[in-house]
């Protein structure tokens, strides 16, 4: 067994090149815990986690790790004619898993909202035989490059289907959302936490650091936001499972930034 995921947020690094501490976390947008690093291995997330798969719609699935672990976040698998999209990434990629996926169609492409979620992105890759899809603005905190992973530069990724990757910023200089436009009347948004929907969804926050509570600069939060008036949404999935907005994320959003930009 090689410990070499952090426990904490979920980061593979190369084997033989494990630091001491998780860089990702030690950074002010994550953190260590005051017990210290902790590393765990592959084998035994095999060994003490499962896989849960639920379906949203027809075309899309939600995929996490039970119990929770790590961050706790949850991964987007979206159908689609023209091949399939993994968003966003979880540290366990077991046999059913693969199965599940396979019996759908396998991967076209894996695309990231942020680097909290990179987690054991190369494994994906290779077991579907697919490109990963990062922003350039976070290639420094790729730790782990593989192969496959293709680094894409400026405000958009355009895709298949209509789907395209946008680039945000603000929480991490790359941070990116997912327009799938056919999802919903006015189009859908998978936000990972670039964005972060409150539990009582009647608010969105961004934010530079979520766990930290540490504010963007009202100007950020205006381009941002500005970015985004000009995407077709309806409705928002972020990166827990209690965060889907259908029908009023857009209200929601304008009235959430209004109270603190004006």
């Amino acid at each position: 067994m090689i410990d070499n995921i952090c426990a904490t947020c979920g980061t593979q690094y190369p084997q033989g090149e494990v630091p001491d501490v998780c860089p990702i976390c030690s950074d002010d947008r994550q953190f260590v815990p005051e017990s210290g690093q902790v590393w765990t291995s592959g084998v035994r997330l095999q060994q003490q986690r499962s896989v849960l798969i639920r379906q949203l719609y027809p075309e899309v699935y939600e995929i996490k790790v039970l119990p929770d672990f790590a961050i706790g976040q949850r991964a987007f698998l979206i159908l689609t004619p023209g091949g399939n999209l993994l968003w966003d990434c979880i540290p366990l990629l077991s046999e059913q898993l693969v199965s599940f996926i396979r019996s759908k169609g396998g991967l076209k492409a894996i695309a990231f909202s942020h680097p909290h979620y990179y987690s054991n992105m190369n494994e994906w890759a290779s077991t579907f035989d697919c490109p990963v899809y990062i922003h350039g603005k976070d290639d420094e905190w790729i730790f782990n490059k593989g192969p496959r992973i293709s680094v894409w530069e400026g405000g958009e990724k355009p895709l298949w289907e209509g789907m395209k990757v946008i680039h945000m910023g603000g929480h991490f200089p790359g941070s990116a959302v997912l327009h799938v436009p056919s999802l919903s009347p006015g189009g859908t948004l998978f936000v990972g936490d670039t964005l972060y929907i409150a539990r009582s969804r009647k608010h969105i926050a961004i934010q530079y650091s979520y766990p930290n509570h540490i504010p963007l600069p009202a100007k950020i939060v205006r381009e941002i936001f500005d970015r985004l008036l000009r995407v077709g949404f309806d409705t928002m999935h972020g990166a827990f499972d209690f965060q889907n907005l259908a029908g009023n994320a857009r209200e929601v959003l304008g009235a959430s930034v209004g109270r603190y930009v004006v």
